[in-house]
């Protein structure tokens, strides 16, 4: 109990990029700029999708809640991760730690969820077009939205109690520029066995449940648009998944990389450029290939920039 005591009051030490020190005013540069992109795309895809009836449909709805679930996973991670870049080392408290482990962690798990429901969206609309509007009514994608965020707090919770159950009796330097699971556990003294297993059965919960949801949704949507005899009309239909299917990629392959594997295989330099990527770029490519190259939202744009200069006239 003691030993708990020591690890409360003392806190951790981001060291962020420290390794590349002549670059981090550069990097500051980089990511403060592609986070406004990032930023600023998702919250103007939110307030296109509310203003414009033409975009009420399961599809936007759906990415809306993706683009909002997105902003707040990185809302809680890059303004700090700015802030080391600008001061070089940066402290978080114990309990500060944990609750950025948590909502990181249930943000995280929410947008595995969100895109099995976008997958399950794609299946309805492809495979059963006739029952489309009267399946995928408003009630249940509240209720499938609903359970997504749910399921992502309490894997997220589940994930944080793990973790901080353990001692920090070693050094308490996270190399990495958040609390993350795998740097913050390489700091736990004793046996973390039983930890690791847990992180990898959570983990495994949330990224083999969804994804093999997306899987058996595009197995149908597949052999669905197989069957279309033309040969524009399968390209449109492809054209309809693509992005969902992009995004889906790079997000799992990334978290798959992170999380599940053992604690001996943790290289901290490589984990934390493999961080960047979904904490960073990730959340940029969400807009950028399901928004800013989709007609209808193309429209949805010109219509209110349309708008705005006439109320201004």
């Amino acid at each position: 109990m003691a030993q708990t005591n020591i690890t409360f009051g003392k806190g951790f030490v981001f060291l962020g990029f420290s390794s590349f020190a002549g670059l981090q005013l550069l990097l500051f540069a980089l990511f403060l700029s592609l986070y406004l992109i990032t930023l600023t795309s998702n919250v103007f895809i939110i307030v296109i999708i509310r203003l414009d009836p033409h975009l009420h449909t399961p599809m936007y709805l759906l990415l809306s809640f993706l683009s909002f679930s997105e902003t707040c996973y990185t809302l809680g991670i890059i303004p700090r991760m700015l802030g080391g870049l600008a001061m070089g080392v940066q402290d978080i408290s114990y309990t500060g730690c944990a609750a950025q482990m948590f909502f990181s962690a249930s943000w995280a798990c929410t947008n595995c969820f969100l895109l099995a429901v976008m997958g399950f969206d794609r299946y309805m609309a492809i495979c059963a077009p006739l029952h489309y509007s009267s399946r995928m009514n408003p009630t249940l994608c509240a209720q499938l939205v609903a359970a997504s965020f749910l399921s992502g707090y309490l894997f997220g919770l589940g994930m944080t109690l793990v973790i901080f159950r353990l001692s920090f009796c070693s050094s308490h330097e996270i190399q990495h520029f958040f609390c993350d699971t795998p740097p913050v556990l390489s700091l736990a003294c004793g046996d973390t066995a039983l930890s690791e297993l847990g992180i990898l059965i959570l983990s495994l919960m949330v990224l083999l449940v969804s994804f093999f949801s997306i899987t058996v949704s595009y197995t149908y949507i597949v052999a669905a648009i197989l069957r279309i005899p033309s040969a524009e009309g399968r390209k449109k239909a492809f054209s309809t998944c693509g992005s969902h299917f992009t995004v889906v990629i790079v997000h799992y392959g990334c978290a798959s990389f992170m999380y599940l594997r053992p604690k001996a295989s943790y290289a901290l330099e490589r984990d934390q450029l493999i961080a960047v990527t979904y904490t960073v770029v990730t959340p940029l490519l969400n807009p950028i290939v399901y928004s800013l190259r989709n007609r209808a939202v193309q429209t949805a744009m010109r219509s209110a920039f349309q708008r705005c200069l006439l109320g201004k006239g």
